[in-house]
C-alpha cells in the first residue's frame, strides 16, 4: 500500500468513529460503564475515548498514520468490537432510534462469526437458495455455536416467511 492510501484508510476509520449515530457504528462496552448519556457521552471518540479499544486491545489514540506505516497497527486493530457496537446501540436507544439500535446489536453478534461464514449465510438467505431445513440449521448454528440469538431468530423468521411466500429451494 502506498502512503496516500494508508493515510486515507486511517482518516476514514477515524471519521467513522466520530460520526453521528445514524451513520456510524463506533462505541464500546455497555457494561464497561454506567448508563451512557447521548448528550454527555456522544460522540464517544471525542467525549469518552477511554471506552474505545480495538479487538486487539489498542486504544483509539494508538491508531495513527505513523503506527499504520510502521506496521504497529494492522487491519485487526481497526475492526470494530461487539462492545463498541453495543455502546453505540445504547446511545441510539437514548435518542429514540430503536430500530438503528437493534441493527447495531445484530451487528455486535456478527463480529464473532468469521467473514467467510457470514458471506455463506448471506447467500443462503437469498430466495430459492436454501431449503427450510437448511435455513433452520443455520439458525441453530448461529444460536449454539456463536451465541447469536438475535440473528438466529431472524433466520428462523426468514425461513417461515420464505415458506409462506414459496421462496425456498425445492427439496
Amino acid at each position: 500500500m502506498n502512503e496516500k492510501m494508508l493515510e486515507e484508510l486511517v482518516r476514514q476509520v477515524l471519521a467513522s468513529v466520530t460520526q453521528a449515530p445514524a451513520a456510524s457504528a463506533a462505541p464500546a462496552p455497555a457494561q464497561a460503564c454506567a448508563k451512557l448519556d447521548p448528550k454527555a457521552d456522544y460522540p464517544l471518540a471525542t467525549k469518552r475515548p477511554e471506552l474505545l479499544k480495538s479487538p486487539t486491545g489498542k486504544k483509539l489514540g494508538d491508531i495513527t498514520l505513523d503506527n499504520v506505516l510502521s506496521g504497529a497497527v494492522t487491519a485487526d486493530d481497526v475492526r470494530i468490537t461487539p462492545e463498541t457496537l453495543r455502546m453505540q446501540a445504547e446511545i441510539a436507544d437514548g435518542v429514540g432510534r430503536v430500530q438503528f439500535a437493534a441493527n447495531l446489536r445484530r451487528a455486535a453478534e456478527l463480529t464473532a462469526i468469521p467473514d467467510a461464514r457470514i458471506l455463506e449465510i448471506y447467500n443462503a438467505l437469498r430466495p430459492y437458495r436454501s431449503t427450510k431445513a437448511e435455513l433452520l440449521a443455520i439458525a441453530d448454528e448461529l444460536d449454539n455455536k456463536f451465541a447469536a440469538k438475535i440473528n438466529a431468530a431472524f433466520v428462523r423468521e426468514a425461513a417461515d416467511v420464505y415458506e409462506r411466500r414459496n421462496r425456498l429451494k425445492a427439496e
